[in-house]
């Protein structure tokens, strides 16, 4: 893909100098990350319990810890910061797609009010509670940022075979598509109909993850568009889609593969509603909500 470093990215805030204090630990829904994966994944499942997949973590926390990393935190200076590129890159891309939804929002008619993009290390105070980076990229509903340990893009690679800058792309833009969907309501939906119908409270998760990745290739389609995709791209988004299928990611903990236990979709379903997002670049056509077949 190619991007180019941006000269003020007020939507990132890095807090990577920082430790997290206290606070109450998130609780884990939606995702960890990947060494403690297959750890928790081997417990839920191979004792018949369920759980949830990557990438991310479940919205509905209670009350936690307040506040976006650590206050008063300096950024490594980019002659010192090893993780520089990636770092930039990721500013990039953050930027990018909310500026392409911006744009979306606009033309509707609506407000599309930016959230921000906190990178840290370790361990991250949220106002969802407290993390660490075991549970990988997340989305938080509740301060509206997302939170990215630059370290899972190693784990990507070396342990699910997701390899790739494009395949970074795809996961800063899910979370992105996560934002999306507390603005336009959808969030809060999902919340509701969860509470209310709790044995369908799984197939909602899907269904709000598959639209994620639907956005994600929503905004893969405006990088086409811009002419900015390089070859592989594409392979690279759908393999981090596939590796991150709950299917995948139960037969890898050990366990039996388990669909009702299933949280945010098989990985030919995260790869189809990425493609599907990317062949039309239009929002509408990921309506997961309403699809019979997912």
């Amino acid at each position: 893909m190619r991007w180019r470093r941006l000269e003020k990215t007020p939507d990132v805030i890095d807090r990577r100098g920082a430790r997290a204090g206290g606070g109450m630990p998130v609780r884990v829904g939606g995702g960890v990350g990947l060494v403690g994966l297959l750890i928790f994944l081997a417990i839920q499942f191979i004792g018949g319990g369920g759980a949830g997949s990557a990438f991310d973590v479940d919205n509905q926390f209670g009350t936690g810890a307040g506040g976006s990393g650590e206050p008063g935190a300096a950024e490594i200076p980019a002659s010192q910061d090893p993780e520089r590129d990636l770092r930039d890159f990721s500013a990039y891309v953050f930027t990018r797609a909310q500026e392409d939804w911006e744009r979306t929002f606009q033309r509707d008619g609506k407000q599309y009010q930016r959230a921000k993009l906190v990178l840290y290390r370790d361990g991250v105070n949220t106002g969802c509670g407290s993390a660490s980076s075991a549970v990988g990229p997340f989305y938080c509903g509740a301060d509206e940022n997302v939170y990215l340990d630059l370290s899972f893009y190693n784990d990507m690679s070396s342990q699910l075979g997701a390899q790739g800058d494009f395949a970074w792309a795809y996961v800063v833009a899910h979370e992105v598509g996560h934002h999306v969907q507390q603005q336009l309501g959808t969030s809060d939906e999902v919340r509701r109909m969860s509470r209310d119908n709790p044995g369908e409270a799984n197939d909602l998760s899907v269904r709000q993850e598959l639209q994620a990745d639907c956005y994600s290739g929503v905004w893969a389609y405006s990088v086409f568009a811009a002419g900015d995709l390089e070859e592989g791209d594409v392979e690279e988004a759908t393999t981090a889609a596939a590796a991150v299928g709950d299917d995948r990611l139960q037969s890898r903990a050990g366990g039996r593969v388990n669909p009702d236990s299933f949280t945010h979709g098989t990985s030919e379903q995260r790869t189809r509603w990425f493609e599907r997002g990317r062949a039309s670049g239009d929002p509408a056509d990921c309506d997961t909500f309403a699809a019979e077949d997912l």
